[in-house]
């Protein structure tokens, strides 16, 4: 969609924008230097790559508090030219609530956070390598207590507890009471739901889980799918690291990661895809007279996610995506690949099997993976649970939901980079995606009915333009309470999710 060019007759949003402009670009510098960290930084970088990242950090922060920008967003909220345009309304009232909590945090805090995580970080990858919980334990103590008050800082919402301060980074006004408000009979009907389908005596075939394809090929392969799904390459990167990510870097620069194995030919597919919306939503917001505006950001991580899961999950393992990807799979691969069947493709997609690993887990028990972390998280800091005690937890956790118990710590806590990255507060908004995600695919269906006959002969462009218009284009104009009952006429519900896996997933075991 179109985006209203800014009141060009303020001085003082034309100073306000610039301002925020020259911001984001020192935050485009962080976030391609933790983009190398992840990717291609030698080892021994490590300590001055932290550093470099804290100064970045201070210096972003800064600018983002400075004075100067408080008085310009004030007299900007006394100009009827701006508050009576919907856009430009809901852009300063974002810019309000950024710069409100921007300046609630000392430099010297965020400057600290920023070392102990990049540090973290480097331990986290010794230790799960490994799988000794006991190295990275006093770093993630250290993060722990930094984000402790960091959310002292901010202060718990009205009615609120501390950790909600820190869910407010990533899903603005949704507090951790709401959320568990949907999750907690949530994880009961999922683990009712997957005690059925694992009992069955009706199991789909899925051998594209066990061929083994040439990473060269794969590559090839992930890089036609990225680019058939809406991935622009002239303004973006596929790259391997430890674990998958998108990261966008400025207008024009977005990059992403997957991994490969020969034998993990799927995962690394379905990994690919998932970042792949993810880096679609960040090519289609307005950035190019956004940058550094609200206006030209996600609306929340929960949104963000639904665009990865959206992909990964409606079109990745559905059967009209498998229509056309499974001919190019067996011209490209050949070999093992001539053999399999769309049956195959579809039952391999979409198996259940409980196991260890978040990021392989499919589409029905990866929410139960999501919801330990966000008890764990919630439990850390209301003091009902240490950073020691989590491996404990975390595998009674495992055995009393999915019934398997992870043999060791690699596969256990150890297994995922967010809380060595100060990413707390951040996994909820995994599985709320996926209910975003589900409750959006009605509407798309019923906004175009042709869709799977489009996918099925490799045209996503109808879905990525619907979800343009809808929601990439948006930007942060809509909370993602009011985007997702825009869009679809109701609050968030499990209930479009819960239908979404009993109409895909049963039918495949006989239910």
């Amino acid at each position: 969609m179109a985006d209203a060019a800014p009141v060009a007759d303020s001085i003082a949003y034309t100073e306000l924008t610039s301002r925020l402009r020259e911001a984001g670009t020192v935050g485009s510098i962080q976030a391609l230097l933790s983009w190398d960290q992840e990717v291609l930084m030698p080892d021994k970088a490590a300590a001055s790559r932290a550093d470099q990242l804290a100064w970045l950090a201070r210096t972003h922060h800064e600018k983002k508090t400075d004075p100067a920008l408080g008085d310009l967003i004030a007299s900007c909220e006394h100009d009827e030219r701006i508050t009576g345009d919907p856009r430009e309304a809901a852009n300063l009232r974002e810019i309000r609530r950024d710069y409100d909590r921007a300046t609630k945090l000392p430099a010297d805090l965020v400057g600290e956070i920023t070392r102990a995580t990049s540090s973290a970080m480097h331990t986290w990858r010794e230790a799960r390598v490994r799988s000794d919980w006991a190295m990275f334990r006093p770093a993630l103590e250290r993060v722990v207590d930094l984000h402790r008050r960091k959310a002292e800082c901010y202060g718990a919402p009205a009615g609120g507890v501390l950790y909600d301060a820190l869910v407010e980074d990533f899903e603005p006004g949704m507090t951790s009471a709401e959320i568990g408000a949907i999750f907690t009979p949530l994880r009961e009907r999922l683990r009712e739901f997957i005690g059925t389908v694992t009992s069955s005596s009706t199991k789909p075939p899925e051998p594209l889980r066990h061929v083994r394809l040439p990473v060269a090929q794969q590559v090839a392969f992930n890089n036609l799918v990225a680019n058939s799904l809406g991935f622009d390459s002239q303004a973006g990167r596929l790259d391997t690291s430890t674990h998958p990510f998108s990261e966008p870097i400025a207008p024009g620069d977005t990059r992403m990661t997957t991994r490969y194995t020969e034998d993990t030919f799927l995962e690394g597919l379905l990994a690919t895809i998932h970042e792949t919306g993810h880096s679609v939503y960040e090519q289609q917001l307005p950035k190019d007279d956004r940058f550094g505006q609200p206006l030209g950001e996600a609306v929340s991580l929960g949104i963000h996610e639904s665009q990865s899961r959206l992909l990964e999950n409606q079109v990745g393992r559905s059967s009209a995506f498998w229509r056309w990807a499974l001919p190019q799979a067996q011209e490209i691969f050949g070999g093992p690949m001539t053999a399999v069947t769309l049956d195959d493709a579809v039952g391999s997609a979409n198996r259940v099997v409980p196991s260890f690993i978040r990021v392989e887990a499919d589409e029905t028990t990866y929410g139960v993976h999501v919801m330990l972390r966000f008890d764990i998280e919630r439990m850390l800091f209301a003091g009902d649970l240490a950073v020691a005690d989590i491996p404990a937890y975390w595998n009674e956790r495992m055995q009393a939901d999915l019934g398997v118990t992870p043999p060791d710590d690699r596969r256990g806590c150890l297994q995922d980079i967010h809380w060595s990255m100060g990413a707390l507060g951040y996994f909820p908004t995994y599985l709320l995606g996926s209910l975003h995600a589900c409750q959006m695919w009605e509407v798309i269906h019923r906004d175009l009915p042709d869709l799977d006959e489009s996918m099925a002969k490799g045209d996503f462009a109808p879905l990525i333009a619907w979800l343009k218009e809808h929601v990439h284009g948006l930007g942060r104009q809509y909370r993602a309470g009011d985007l997702i009952e825009r869009i679809s006429g109701k609050p968030l519900s499990a209930d479009p999710f819960m239908a979404h896996l009993e109409a895909k997933v049963g039918p495949l075991y006989g239910l």
